[in-house]
């Protein structure tokens, strides 16, 4: 895959995004972020209906130019040629992986859920472009039953996957602690809360790209 994955992926959970004024929120929030050097960013969205997953990709896009910022959309590869996107990830609990490219095609970017204490079986001959480790440390963005991994979890899932994998270390990661992730064997950093409770994400995001670089 010709695309350069960057350091910092940030992950759009939905219950940040207020009910009234969605549409010109998302249009905002997403402009100012691939202003800011923002180049891949995951909507998720676990609760919400149809029609409001597929209101909000729509402004999403429409605010991200496709050749500039690579969207992802969580869970729903069923959506993702139909909202423009460029790709899904994918969750222990969802589509497996093979079918998950049989609905994006060849092209589009697949992230899978890797492992946590360890990889998970059969996960490194998955067609993904990119593994999912974590929690790294405790969070309360998204529900998990997960112990946290830490620093040393991520030097162990490097040493499993070996060099060449993409890895995503996601959960709890702060600016102070992102550079040690990265130290560890991570190639991206997710990140949520960090960003989008921030007052002002697409500084915020500036922020981080600085450091990461």
């Amino acid at each position: 895959m010709a695309f350069i994955f960057p350091k910092l992926y940030p992950i759009l959970d939905s219950p940040i995004i207020p009910e009234t004024g969605r549409a010109g929120f998302l249009t905002r929030l997403g402009a100012s972020l691939a202003d800011a050097g923002v180049t891949l960013l995951e909507y998720r969205n676990k609760t919400g209906s149809e029609a409001e997953l597929l209101a909000d990709c729509a402004a999403l896009r429409a605010a991200m130019p496709a050749g500039q910022v690579r969207l992802i959309l969580d869970d729903r590869a069923d959506l993702v040629v139909a909202v423009g996107f460029d790709g899904v990830h994918v969750d222990a609990g969802d589509v497996t992986p093979a079918a998950a490219r049989a609905l994006i095609g060849p092209d589009r970017i697949l992230g899978a859920f890797g492992g946590s204490d360890a990889l998970l079986s059969g996960i490194l001959s998955a067609p993904a472009d990119y593994l999912a480790i974590g929690p790294v440390f405790p969070t309360t963005t998204k529900h998990t039953t997960r112990a946290a991994i830490g620093i040393e979890g991520i030097r162990k899932l490097r040493a499993e996957a070996g060099p060449g994998v993409i890895l995503s270390a996601a959960a709890g990661i702060t600016l102070d602690t992102a550079p040690a992730v990265l130290a560890a064997g991570s190639t991206m950093v997710a990140v949520s809360a960090a960003l989008f409770r921030a007052a002002d994400p697409a500084a915020e995001a500036r922020r981080w790209l600085a450091q990461l670089q």
